[in-house]
């Protein structure tokens, strides 16, 4: 079977898209990794108004990409802190990859990209890269083979 005859109605690419492939969702969770926790500074940050920024907000716990932990400030009623759970950090490395891609091509001449992510331990920038199994890493599109895998079904 050749791709163009694969079904993709089960393609993962695709079901993370209905996540999280909305702009003001991935804003979110770009500052969710970076420590942004309340609802105020995620509308303040951001830049979204309140009611689509619920709406996001929801929608990422509600696919256990967020959870919701309750404070109180003195004198307040009781409000959620939202923190990324295991599935959302997951998602950092397609956070930082789309941050490399950006820093490549869209930054003008002498832009500097606002966040700087490097190694603790060494202090070299992050990048992205991709790898086999086998740890040959920063593979090129050239360098791999891509065909249906054992999930595919034929297009209907």
């Amino acid at each position: 079977m050749e791709w163009l005859e694969a079904s993709t109605e089960n393609c993962p690419v695709q079901r993370t898209l209905d996540v999280v492939g909305e702009k003001w969702t991935l804003l979110i969770l770009r500052d969710a990794a970076n420590g942004v926790r309340r609802f105020d500074d995620f509308h303040c940050h951001i830049g979204l108004s309140e009611a689509v920024l619920s709406d996001r907000l929801r929608k990422l716990v509600a696919a256990g990409v967020l959870r919701t932990v309750p404070y109180r400030e003195p004198g307040s009623r009781a409000r959620n802190e939202y923190r990324l759970t295991r599935k959302g950090w997951d998602l950092w490395p397609v956070l930082v990859a789309l941050g490399q891609w950006g820093e490549t091509y869209t930054l003008g001449p002498g832009e500097s990209p606002p966040l700087d992510i490097r190694h603790t331990g060494c202090q070299a920038p992050v990048r992205v890269v991709v790898q086999c199994s086998a740890e040959h890493t920063a593979l090129a599109p050239d360098e791999v083979t891509a065909r249906p895998g054992p999930g595919a079904r034929p297009r209907s």
